[in-house]
């Protein structure tokens, strides 16, 4: 699979085509061209890349609270930062982040606590891999996504991330 053909057009924003970074103007800003959000929405994980600017589909409407009691019928989702490299072997999953938030779509109310799913992100593009907080539900679906979406990617990801979702 060639990273900067991604004619599957899974959603999964692979690597860039950009090979220089100069010191100009805009020096110091995030390149999230090699991260991906997926939501897990109870056994379904999906692709949302509006969740980048906390836009996805379950987050588009929603007035935010830190505060969990605010938000009684919320129904629990999870935002996984998902970010890809390549190495010898090719492209793999190289950092994976967990993110919880709860979700009353009734009620347009949401509980999440933006300062970690902004660093949950930047995790992420450390190729850390924090999914432990996941249950066995979330975690299947989370692994049957990223096998269907590239088994070879799959493949080639560290044994961390396969134990973390195993």
């Amino acid at each position: 699979m060639d990273l900067f053909d991604n004619k599957k057009n899974s959603g999964f924003t692979i690597l860039s085509g950009k090979t220089d970074v100069h010191g100009g103007f805009g020096q110091g800003v995030l390149d999230l061209n090699a991260v991906s959000s997926v939501i897990i929405d109870g056994e379904e994980a999906y692709i949302d890349m509006g969740a980048l600017h906390a836009k996805s589909v379950v987050e588009k409407g929603i007035k935010w609270t830190t505060n969990k009691e605010e938000v009684p019928n919320g129904k629990p989702y999870w935002l996984i930062w998902v970010t890809v490299d390549r190495n010898e072997a090719g492209p793999y999953y190289a950092g994976a982040t967990a993110c919880y938030m709860e979700i009353d779509r009734e009620a347009r109310r949401g509980y999440k606590i933006l300062a970690d799913h902004v660093n949950r992100m930047d995790y992420s593009m450390k190729r850390r891999i924090m999914l432990s907080e996941l249950d066995e539900t979330s975690k299947k679906a989370l692994k049957k996504l990223l096998i269907d979406n590239n088994e070879t990617m799959w493949q080639n990801s560290s044994d961390e991330l396969k134990e973390a979702l195993a």
